[in-house]
């Protein structure tokens, strides 16, 4: 007789949920793997090497050579994972943080979802209530131990340093708001405003009165739980169950 799953539906994502996968996968493609690689050349040598060693006729040499392209090759896609790593690691914990952050929001009514895979992209948090409709960016940079965290935003850039930031994270926010517009009213036939925000944990964000007009809020994650929460009402909270249902089950069946 087969058995099948007792779980009628794929549960809900947490948060960070594709970088942890991604985390997996260059830790067992680029790191694993490279490293049994060196161990199985290393052995190698060793044999080519004894017999030379004990008095054999054998000539290492041409084997040896054959065998350090392998090796050197090997060592620079292990220290490329180690960075890749410690990059999708730093964004992991970025996310989770942000994450918890939300959860708050529940006690005041709101949907909160978390790593939501869209088309060829995946919105970090979505938080449904009553204020609106919210898609949230990550972003989690590290930072100098001599300078101010401090990030501006203008409307239209994110400024560090007066340089703009190396970041699509405006860019990436307003694509995912609109996906979730057209999804939300492809399946309950309203039309809810969708709201962009960019969060960057760890930083100071001073924002221009032309960035507090702008379509996309930049944050830091510790005021998100007063700015959803405390913004006017727009939804009302069958309409907040309604999108949240919905959204549920676009997540459970992707």
């Amino acid at each position: 007789m087969a058995k099948i799953s007792p779980l009628k539906a794929s549960p809900l994502r947490n948060p960070g949920e594709s970088l942890h996968r991604r985390l997996v996968d260059v830790g067992m493609d680029k790191i694993i793997f490279h490293y049994m690689v060196i161990v199985i050349l290393l052995l190698s040598a060793f044999f080519i090497w004894l017999p030379y060693v004990t008095g054999g006729q054998v000539n290492p040499y041409f084997w040896t050579l054959l065998i350090l392209p392998f090796m050197g090759f090997s060592v620079a896609r292990i220290f490329q994972g180690f960075r890749e790593a410690k990059k999708i690691k730093l964004g992991l914990m970025g996310e989770k943080a942000v994450g918890q952050f939300l959860e708050r929001l529940r006690l005041d009514g709101a949907q909160v979802f978390h790593d939501i895979e869209g088309e060829n992209f995946n919105l970090d948090h979505v938080v449904i209530h009553r204020s609106g409709v919210y898609v949230i960016e990550t972003k989690t940079m590290s930072k100098s131990d001599k300078h101010k965290s401090v990030l501006f935003y203008n409307g239209k850039q994110i400024l560090r340093g007066g340089q703009p930031i190396q970041s699509d994270a405006l860019t990436q926010v307003k694509a995912a708001s609109g996906w979730l517009h057209k999804q939300l009213f492809e399946s309950t036939g309203k039309r809810f405003n969708v709201r962009g925000i960019v969060v960057f944990p760890g930083w100071y964000v001073k924002t221009t009165e032309l960035g507090r007009k702008a379509n996309v809020s930049v944050l830091n994650p510790l005021v998100l739980p007063n700015y959803i929460g405390k913004a006017k009402s727009q939804l009302r909270d069958d309409e907040v169950h309604m999108c949240a249902y919905h959204l549920s089950r676009y997540v459970r069946t992707t």
